[in-house]
């Protein structure tokens, strides 16, 4: 038992670390998207929005499965010892991710017109594509090395290798999108155009950083592998009489691997392609101009979607580091490791979860205002975004996390059929939004949130059946969900005393300073309340991140 609760704490400190550098990384986009949102504007946002949203789909085809499948498949040997078979199996990796990430990003690169003219309907966004198309098989690569660390137990190259990554882009973006901005608009102005081609040329310097920033990325993780390797490299040649599979069986094993979590993936992520091209014909047939579309989805891509993404990622790095342990726990037929591993994988997202849902939506409009320099209407577009859709937040935690989760107990092609039901539905919900109630971008809020609605339903009901696990409610959902609904009370409260109090510094300030101590004092009110109502137990909040000293300040105070 000690040696499964080691297991189970172990995955959710590499979790947890994953995590915390995903929230790093998220924030570091959180203020580099300022500056830029502030360059670009939100016709500029549009246009770097729909590069990314073909970009993200060409890399889902190519290698965003790839960390996940070599994570398992180098897990499954390392359990065994057989570290030849695991260099096998990366060298099969690279090899595939050199060819697909080069194959998609030729395709990219010379039919971008076509993805941005004729398939979205945005040829202003071809020039920010052109860029982004090299980055394919940098990040390919990329993938797969991280892949390779994880499998080995260590989330630490990942996380590293993110903040790096972000950190380049976030000064390059800037620097670009301000610099290539003034060259669009002089080049603008002599073609008649200028406000067009000064946000096209401004996004493209936007996509310039993330080019740049997966190579520094790149270059570490790197690093990292050639250190690793000369120890790795020694070990292996102490092994004696163990099997290598084929380069070629290696790589059919692989490609096996690699096709179901390609195809959940891809459903999954290719409702925002969908929601683009279906919101934009249908608002262009209930006649609004293309500028107003144009911004209206921006203000969703560059300011709802941005800040709703960064607790989705805590549920993502949870899934990457709960993958390889529940794969070695399956393997080995222990039921109860498996499931003890999903409870506990899933009581820490929710915990997340619920608090950040509730505060995105009571804080919405000072966030927006604070973060965003964008007129009142379109931050209170973004706000209105915000209080329909922050349950998103909740339903696609769930769902990302419950994809990783299948995943790891080998049920592949589960999150495919799942994601394919709910994108189905998905479509005849936007379509049907739109059409018959005309709610333009809401709707695409709207049906965004029950498609992650539907897919936690499906995926929860595949857990269940394929591992046994029944799925704790009271400690899970509801204790979580009342502790945030007084954390959002407490923040509504003292966010609007403060605004009012404050009357007489200016607008921007009082907002940060009224928004800043409401944040602190919500934070404290949840942890507060969360322990209060035995929502954690003390064995619980030891297997966290400095579990012993959580516990030790909360008995200090009597809440433990």
């Amino acid at each position: 038992m000690a040696k499964k609760n080691k297991g189970a704490g172990n995955a959710l400190v590499q979790g947890s670390i994953l995590a915390i550098a995903s929230i790093i990384s998220r924030i570091i986009g959180l203020i580099y998207r300022i500056p830029m949102q502030n360059i670009l504007g939100d016709i500029g946002i549009g246009y770097y929005s729909t590069a990314f949203e073909i970009y993200n789909v060409m890399l889902i085809i190519s290698s965003y499965s790839l960390p996940t499948a070599v994570s398992k498949m180098v897990s499954a040997q390392m359990a065994k010892k057989n570290r030849r078979q695991t260099y096998q199996i990366l060298k099969c990796a690279l090899l595939f991710a050199t060819t697909t990430g080069t194959i998609v990003a030729l395709i990219l690169f010379f039919g971008g017109e076509f993805f941005a003219t004729t398939l979205l309907n945005t040829p202003f966004s071809i020039f920010a594509l052109k860029i982004l198309a090299p980055t394919l098989l940098v990040v390919a690569i990329l993938g797969v090395l991280r892949g390779f660390f994880q499998g080995l137990g260590t989330m630490m190259p990942s996380a590293v290798s993110q903040i790096i990554e972000q950190v380049v882009n976030a000064i390059v973006s800037v620097w670009a999108a301000y610099v290539l901005y003034r060259t669009g608009s002089r080049i603008g102005a002599i073609l008649g155009d200028k406000e067009h081609y000064a946000a096209a040329y401004g996004a493209a310097g936007g996509t310039l950083g993330t080019a740049l920033g997966a190579v520094a990325a790149l270059i570490f993780v790197i690093f990292i592998y050639m250190i690793y390797m000369t120890l790795f490299k020694k070990q292996m040649k102490r092994e004696r009489n163990v099997s290598v599979d084929s380069l070629g069986y290696t790589m059919k094993v692989l490609i096996i691997t690699v096709i179901p979590v390609l195809l959940s993936t891809t459903i999954y992520n290719i409702s925002s392609i969908i929601d683009q091209g279906v919101f934009k014909q249908v608002a262009l047939l209930q006649g609004y101009s293309q500028n107003d579309i144009d911004v209206w989805w921006g203000i969703y891509t560059g300011k709802f979607k941005l800040l709703i993404n960064v607790p989705i990622s805590i549920a993502s790095a949870m899934a990457a580091s709960f993958v390889p342990v529940l794969t070695g726990s399956y393997a080995r037929r222990d039921m109860e490791d498996v499931r003890n591993q999903i409870n506990l994988s899933t009581r820490f997202v929710m915990v997340v979860a619920f608090p950040c849902t509730v505060g995105l939506a009571v804080l919405a409009t000072p966030i927006f205002n604070l973060l965003f320099n964008g007129t009142r209407q379109t931050n209170d577009i973004a706000s209105c975004m915000m209080w329909i859709g922050a349950v998103s937040v909740l339903f696609y935690a769930m769902s990302t996390l419950s994809n990783g989760l299948l995943q790891g107990i080998d049920r592949l092609k589960v999150p495919v059929i799942n994601a394919a039901i709910a994108l189905g539905a998905h479509v005849i919900v936007l379509v049907a939004l739109m059409l018959f109630f005309r709610l333009n971008i809401y709707a695409v809020v709207l049906a965004n949130a029950f498609f992650a609605l539907l897919m936690c339903f499906l995926n929860s009901s595949a857990l269940k059946k394929y591992s046994g696990f029944e799925q704790e409610i009271k400690k899970t959902f509801i204790i979580p969900a009342i502790c945030s609904i007084f954390m959002g009370a407490a923040a509504f409260v003292i966010y609007f005393l403060l605004d009012h109090v404050l009357i007489m510094i200016g607008g921007r300030i009082r907002n940060a300073i009224a928004f800043v101590i409401a944040f602190v004092i919500a934070v404290i009110v949840y942890a507060i309340t969360l322990l209060l109502f035995k929502g954690l137990s003390e064995d619980e909040i030891r297997k966290f991140p400095k579990g012993t000293t959580i516990i030790r300040f909360a008995k200090k105070f009597h809440l433990l």
